[in-house]
């Protein structure tokens, strides 16, 4: 019965991953405005989170992170009084569920998703190598606090403008930008589909990478490496059915069982966690990036080298 809470707890915490450490971190805050729809002018906004720390940077949806405090609270409440409760209720549901890390100096890119893998938790990812050809101009602006200077460059079939301020000595930005003599503090593509820009940023002393939550359910603690192509596949698969390697262990006794303090039965559970799911992957279906194949056979000019 633990594996099968453990299964439902992947559902509510598979957004973020990551792994342990434990030093200062200065962790900058991007508010990303973004299209969801590609037939759309709605407009959707996210915190976005940009930590960097001695040897590399990590960037993900900040959601997860922010409400950790008020779930370890409310989660060592249920353990105290040894009664399970539904914290779906208490969780707000991130925007975007990936990870990038990269690695200082050479800035390798890893970019990481979680999917279940039967009863357990499985972070899977692909490392890139990204060569920017930034075209700098002279042009200058003032991007919130920090004088900034303009930058342009293709990535992934769109043409991309940033803003960077030397003021800030980082050569790194959001999502998987780098490469210019500063951080970068704002940054858009021609058609607006998606425009980050620095709102604020801190030190967090005492930084660890895993939340409370990722930690009790062991999400981030590994990395299954593999090409981008079968990163995507594997992926995607998830996606169309997202407990496709729990449901064979799953009998018809199991489903019809009920977890006391939970509404329902199992099976009722995995119908609502599989719908959570789908409405989170059905909400956006204009990307950053198209899918690999099409980078691969050349219908989108692919900037950068995989490796």
């Amino acid at each position: 019965m633990k594996k099968l809470f453990s299964l439902f707890l992947i559902a509510l915490f598979a957004f973020a991953g990551a792994q342990e450490s434990k030093e200062t971190t200065n962790r900058f805050f991007y508010e990303l405005t973004f299209k969801p729809k590609k037939d759309s002018a709605k407009i959707e906004k996210v915190i976005m989170s940009l930590d960097i720390v001695k040897d590399k940077s990590i960037y993900r949806d900040f959601t997860a992170i922010g409400q950790d405090s008020i779930l370890k609270v409310q989660f060592e409440a249920m353990q105290k009084a040894g009664v399970l409760k539904d914290l779906s209720k208490s969780f707000k549901m991130p925007k975007f569920s990936e990870k990038i890390v990269k690695t200082y100096p050479d800035m390798k890119i890893q970019y990481i998703e979680r999917i279940a893998n039967g009863f357990s938790p499985m972070s899977i990812g692909y490392n890139e190598t990204l060569k920017l050809d930034w075209k700098i101009s002279n042009e200058k602006a003032k991007i919130g606090a920090y004088n900034a200077q303009k930058a342009t460059t293709e990535f992934a079939g769109k043409k991309w403008t940033a803003w960077f301020s030397s003021e800030l000595p980082f050569q790194d930005g959001p999502y998987k930008f780098s490469g210019l003599p500063g951080l970068i503090v704002k940054i858009e593509d021609e058609d607006k589909n998606y425009s980050w820009i620095l709102q604020g940023n801190k030190k967090v002393p005492n930084w660890e990478e895993l939340t409370y939550m990722e930690k009790l359910s062991n999400i981030g603690l590994k990395v299954t490496e593999m090409p981008r192509e079968k990163f995507e596949k594997t992926f995607n698969d998830f996606k169309k059915d997202p407990f496709a390697t729990a449901r064979p262990m799953m009998t018809q006794e199991i489903m019809s069982k009920t977890i006391p303090g939970m509404d329902g039965t199992i099976g009722d559970m995995m119908k609502k966690q599989e719908k959570m799911y789908k409405d989170f992957f059905n909400a956006n279906d204009n990307p950053i990036e198209p899918p690999y194949e099409k980078l691969k056979v050349g219908k989108v000019e692919k900037i950068g080298k995989e490796n």
